[in-house]
């Protein structure tokens, strides 16, 4: 039976293309060799439990290992210490091939019942007569550790792991400790408590005492993440994204199976360059692909989908198809205002934003898998999140309300010739709406909003047939380029707030060497100015071999 890419679930090499782990199993092993406690905390399907499951087979060869999953046990199993430790005694006879009699005597008293005392101290007790008997010391592993980060019992449990930690090597004990999860369990608090309002902005009296209570609470919430029991923890810095080569490695098996013919370096590069090798988007791009568009009428066969048009063409069914892992997203947003005001702020206001993990807020967008440290800033994880951040605001109610939304909307037939954009024409008429619009408003408002106007023009024309991302490299307060995939085609427009002539001018260089790159001849500017004596309007510019199509508002 062919393999297929997988992403739903556990990734078995018998069964689904695989990025190779080797490298990965290798430094994890040598954690465990080194009788780590540690956690491995990536944000939703990250691969935390494919690669538990090949960590677990991988380490058997040296070790004996209890590899169990949290989401196995009931929630009842989490509201009380006599049933956790019924619970889990379970879990070791389900998962373990075999414990000496006196061993599984014991285990079975609590999960029956019968035992004299059935407390986590007497369960680690039998865990310690157990590691005794063993010529080596049994890793633990337990994979989604947030279904019991909200409960009182699992930091009682973490408390007792973290005093037979301190004890060893005196004491026998588990050689290493492996907890997976989104969560970090030293942010347990704050998962406790949320309804934590958001600190208002009010000026009254009553305003400021929220704010008081709100701030208490906060505190409070953070003394005790700062003294969580788990602060024994190594820190786990093994790269768990997908680089180009390993992509171009698993499609390689691929192209054994099928001979499409493909660019593997290329395909793999622009697959990367879309996900930042975030695990299931780049196995969701892939599958697509293999299965989806290879059977489409613009694309006859595989070896005309795995091509770079096919390639873009899977991103843009990817950024409207809903799933679990973008629901969960827009659930933790509007779970947190705070996170969803740090996305809006790095997407539209242009605002370098520095990456600062001890900021809360920073934190959590981490955690989550929303941003990552691009050279200490703050940058969206990537362009397929980027993009689909970018839709999520600009297609709220308030914002499909906005007059220059409807505008785009009634006018998209006008820009779209045989199936071509007419960027120059679309400039021109955003240049006469906005004009008309906005042209007496103060600049504050045009450095702030004025970008987020022209993307809210752009998308009813370009939606169901393009696509666009922002080149992050190129991100901050006087810059921005947008890039458009239309058909194939693609189109540079950089953005950018007017800060005098010569300044203009090194734009105008800049995004000529920026054409090259793209291998485009042509190129578009739409300039935010403020300057009294500008000539509002669209214009060309030659520059060497480049043709620039220079807009100012």
């Amino acid at each position: 039976m062919a393999k297929i890419f997988n992403v739903n679930g556990l990734c078995r090499p018998q069964k689904h293309y695989m990025v190779d782990l080797g490298k990965r199993l290798e430094a994890i092993k040598k954690m465990v060799d080194d009788g780590e406690y540690f956690t491995i905390n990536r944000a939703r399907q990250y691969g935390k439990t494919t690669t538990l499951n090949a960590l677990a087979d991988y380490l058997r060869r040296d070790y004996p290992v209890i590899s169990m999953d949290f989401q196995t046990m009931a929630a009842l199993s989490f509201e009380s210490e006599q049933a956790f430790v019924a619970a889990f005694a379970e879990e070791l006879l389900d998962v373990v091939d075999s414990f000496p009699d006196e061993i599984e005597e014991r285990l079975t008293a609590f999960v029956e019942g019968t035992a004299r005392i059935n407390s986590l101290q007497a369960l680690f007790k039998v865990i310690k007569s157990w590691c005794q008997k063993l010529d080596v010391m049994p890793v633990l592993i337990i994979d989604e550790v947030d279904t019991a980060t909200n409960n009182q019992v699992f930091i009682d449990f973490l408390a007792q792991l973290r005093a037979y930690y301190l004890k060893r090597p005196g004491t026998a004990t588990f050689q290493s400790v492996i907890l997976a999860g989104v969560y970090d369990v030293r942010n347990i608090k704050r998962k406790l408590r949320p309804d934590m309002e958001t600190p208002p902005r009010l000026g009254s009296a009553a305003g400021r005492s929220r704010d008081y209570e709100n701030a208490s609470r906060c505190a409070a919430a953070e003394e005790h993440k700062t003294n969580s029991p788990w602060n024994i923890a190594a820190k786990f810095r093994v790269d768990m994204s997908f680089s180009a080569d390993e992509i171009s490695e698993m499609l390689k098996e691929y192209e054994v199976d099928y001979h499409t013919g493909m660019d593997r370096e290329k395909i793999s590069q622009l697959i990367y360059d879309y996900t930042s090798g975030y695990p299931v988007l780049v196995s969701g791009l892939c599958k697509l692909l293999d299965e989806e568009i290879a059977r489409t009428e613009a694309f006859s066969d595989k070896s005309a989908a795995w091509t770079a048009e096919g390639v873009n063409e899977a991103v843009k069914i990817m950024l409207t198809e809903q799933n679990a892992l973008f629901e969960s997203l827009w659930d933790k947003l509007n779970q947190y205002p705070e996170m969803r005001q740090r996305i809006y702020d790095l997407l539209f206001c242009g605002e370098p934003i520095p990456f600062n993990i001890d900021d809360p807020v920073t934190n959590l967008l981490h955690m989550f898998g929303f941003v990552k440290n691009e050279n200490g800033s703050m940058q969206i994880a990537n362009r397929i999140f980027e993009t689909r951040l970018y839709n999520y605001f600009l297609m709220t109610a308030e914002a499909s309300r906005t007059e220059m939304f409807r505008l785009g909307s009634d006018d998209k037939n006008q820009f779209i010739s045989e199936g071509h954009l007419d960027v120059e024409h679309l400039l021109e008429k955003f240049v006469e709406y906005f004009d008309d619009i906005y042209g007496d408003r103060d600049q504050r408002f045009v450095e702030e909003d004025g970008r987020r106007y022209f993307m809210l023009f752009l998308k009813p024309i370009i939606n169901g047939t393009g696509n666009y991302y922002v080149e992050a490299r190129t991100r901050n307060r006087k810059q921005t380029d947008l890039i458009i995939d239309y058909h194939g085609e693609q189109f540079v427009i950089e953005l950018k707030v007017w800060r005098g002539n010569a300044y203009n001018e090194r734009g105008e260089e800049q995004l000529a060497e920026y054409l090259e790159y793209f291998h485009l001849k042509k190129g578009y500017m739409l300039s935010f100015s403020f300057n009294k004596k500008k000539e509002i309007g669209v214009k060309r510019i030659s520059l060497g071999d480049k043709v620039l199509i220079e807009a100012v508002v």
